[in-house]
C-alpha cells in the first residue's frame, strides 16, 4: 500500500519561501514517480512539479517554473518542494502524489495515490 505523508505548509508573507515535505515508504520511494499538486479554493487540482524515481527527471508546471525546486533524499526516503518567491495565488492545499509515469506524464492525468495535503497560505 503506498502512504504518502505531507508536512511543511503554513502562513508566509508575498516574497518569502517554503519548503514542503513528503515522507513515503522505501518501496514506493524507489519505485514509483513524485508529485506535488495543489488545490485552491474553488478551483481544481492542477500538478506543480514532479521527479522520477531516480531522481534523474524533474517536471513543472509553467505556473512554478523558476520559483520551484523539487527534490528527494533517498536516505530519508522523503521528497521535498522548495517554494520562493511566493505569492498569494500560490495560497492552496499542496497534496503529494505518486504514480508510475515518467514525470512530463503525471501532469496530464491523475494519480492514483495521494497524501492527505498540506495547507499553504500567502499573505500580501
Amino acid at each position: 500500500q503506498v502512504q504518502l505523508v505531507e508536512s511543511g505548509g503554513g502562513l508566509v508573507q508575498a516574497g518569502g519561501s517554503l519548503r514542503l515535505s513528503c515522507a513515503t515508504s522505501r518501496d514506493t520511494f524507489s519505485s514509483y514517480t513524485l508529485g506535488w499538486f495543489r488545490q485552491a479554493p474553488g478551483k481544481e487540482r492542477e500538478f506543480v512539479a514532479a521527479i522520477g524515481w531516480s531522481g534523474g527527471s524533474t517536471y513543472y508546471a509553467d505556473s512554478v517554473k523558476g520559483r520551484c525546486t523539487i527534490s528527494r533524499d533517498n536516505v530519508k526516503n522523503t521528497m521535498y518542494l522548495r517554494l520562493n518567491s511566493l505569492k498569494p495565488e500560490d495560497t492552496a492545499v499542496y497534496y503529494c502524489a505518486a504514480d508510475r509515469v515518467a514525470t512530463a506524464t503525471m501532469a496530464s492525468r491523475r494519480p492514483p495515490y495521494w497524501g492527505t495535503g498540506t495547507q499553504v497560505t500567502v499573505s500580501s
